[in-house]
């Protein structure tokens, strides 16, 4: 911690320069500042010492004793940046589920053109970008308390001396902060969208949230840039497996990655797991194969053909992606089984959000799905109807999902997506009520002409429109 200023005159000191950085993408109270040292001595009280340190008197450096305790803040802050992202996109899910509930547009072509409008939501073109969304919000809540968890548990250990779990809980976070982030980035925009024209007006409430949002996915580590750090930490993850098959498993990687070795999943390519099953840990399992496939890929190109890191930065951000998504898959699937679920009747519903989310993401990948040997091609040919079906029975509960995150309207800030469903009174109000523009009622430029039918000029001006 550096003094920069006089504590009496509040003056800059002598051989620093700073400021605040200026404008940028959203955040803008947030005051972001440079700092310019030339010859500045910085005192050696200044200095953060409680896990490395320089001797005052001789300049001796002392290590940490574990050299990953430098990532403790970077993990930090990924870690409530992960818990953060359910939070946001749940925000924009509410206002998108909400509106496109209230909003009609046009009769069913193969109906009678009788009675009301669709909803908007009912539209199958519209489910396929919304619904799953709300499945995803549930997904990142799931995996934000674990992730919670972890953290905790991690400090607790390194408190005590303990930094048995502080790899993992690094690249786990660093790994869900780029997905998740991604992931909700992304919904915001695609939520936007889906709202039509009004997504464009302010009264959206999704404009400010889109612009605050984006920055996530840059900081704390560009979401391509930090999945290195995840996908080297899983390839020393497999040379352990494969150095010691037998041994005791230290995490989920681990046991993960010896269980695939030991089945000799590559010479093993057809319809290994059931997805479509009344269990859902067939699923899971089908997740953990794929993780585990590319994991080994990965291996065999860095480790056994000696391929240079940066040829194979697009695999192992793949790699990355992959494991973090099957944690988000992993956490859904075990808190659904958990009795922390205080409403039993919901048990089902999630159970189908589940069902949406994972499926949902295995059509969008199913090349590596398939190419693990844990889907078959006639599964992946399955899946777009799989989805529709889950749809239609996630889209009687849309409202009441969006609604248990009870997101107040003062947050929402948003005309579409009121809790009282007063959409066009609210967007009304806001143009013409609110709106500042609206105000005036006169022409303040009193030296331009006026189209005012027999004043002055105005005949003149008529004639040349």
């Amino acid at each position: 911690m550096v003094q920069v200023r006089d504590l009496k005159t509040h003056e800059v000191l002598p051989g620093l320069a700073i400021g605040d950085i200026g404008a940028k993408y959203g955040y803008a109270p947030m005051d972001n500042a440079y700092a310019l040292f030339n010859n500045f001595r910085v005192p050696h009280s200044a200095f953060l010492s409680r896990y490395s340190k320089v001797d005052y008197n001789t300049g001796a450096y002392t290590k940490p004793s574990n050299p990953a305790v430098v990532y403790g803040s970077l993990t930090y802050v990924r870690a409530n940046i992960v818990m953060h992202a359910r939070l946001v996109l749940a925000r924009a899910v509410t206002v998108a589920v909400r509106y496109l509930s209230i909003r009609r547009q046009f009769h069913d072509r193969d109906g009678d053109g009788k009675g009301p409008e669709m909803a908007v939501l009912d539209y199958p073109t519209v489910q396929i970008r919304i619904l799953p969304l709300l499945a995803t919000t549930f997904a990142l809540h799931y995996s934000g308390e674990a992730m919670s968890r972890l953290y905790q548990v991690t400090r607790k250990g390194i408190s005590s001396g303990d930094f048995s779990t502080l790899a993992d809980l690094h690249s786990t976070s660093s790994g869900l902060k780029s997905l998740c982030t991604t992931l909700a980035a992304d919904g915001i925009e695609t939520s936007r969208r889906a709202l039509g024209g009004h997504g464009f007006g302010g009264g959206s409430g999704l404009i400010q949230l889109n612009n605050d949002y984006l920055s996530k996915p840059t900081v704390e580590g560009d979401n391509w840039m930090i999945t290195q750090q995840t996908a080297g930490y899983i390839i020393k993850k497999v040379e352990a497996a494969i150095k010691n098959p037998d041994g005791r498993a230290t995490d989920a990687t681990d046991a993960n990655l010896k269980k695939f070795l030991k089945a000799k999943m590559y010479s093993d390519k057809g319809n290994k797991y059931n997805i479509f099953g009344k269990d859902d840990e067939a699923i899971v399992d089908a997740f953990r194969t794929r993780a585990a496939d590319l994991s080994f890929k990965a291996y065999e190109e860095r480790i056994v053909r000696k391929r240079s890191w940066n040829s194979l930065l697009i695999q192992l951000h793949k790699l990355s992606k992959a494991h973090s998504q099957a944690i988000l898959v992993e956490n859904f699937y075990q808190a659904i089984k958990s009795e922390s679920i205080a409403l039993q009747q919901a048990r089902p519903i999630l159970s189908n959000l589940f069902r949406l989310f994972s499926l949902y993401t295995m059509d969008v990948e199913g090349r590596e799905f398939y190419s693990s040997g844990g889907v078959s091609n006639e599964q992946l040919d399955e899946l777009p109807g799989r989805i529709q079906d889950l749809m239609l029975l996630i889209r009687p509960h849309a409202v009441s999902l969006v609604d248990a995150w009870s997101i107040p309207d003062y947050l929402l800030d948003s005309a579409l997506g009121r809790y009282d469903g007063k959409v066009y009174e609210d967007l009304f109000n806001r143009a013409h009520r609110l709106n500042p523009l609206n105000k005036l009622t006169f022409n303040p430029n009193y030296w331009d002409d006026e189209i005012v039918k027999g004043s002055n000029d105005a005949s003149e001006i008529l004639a040349k429109l």
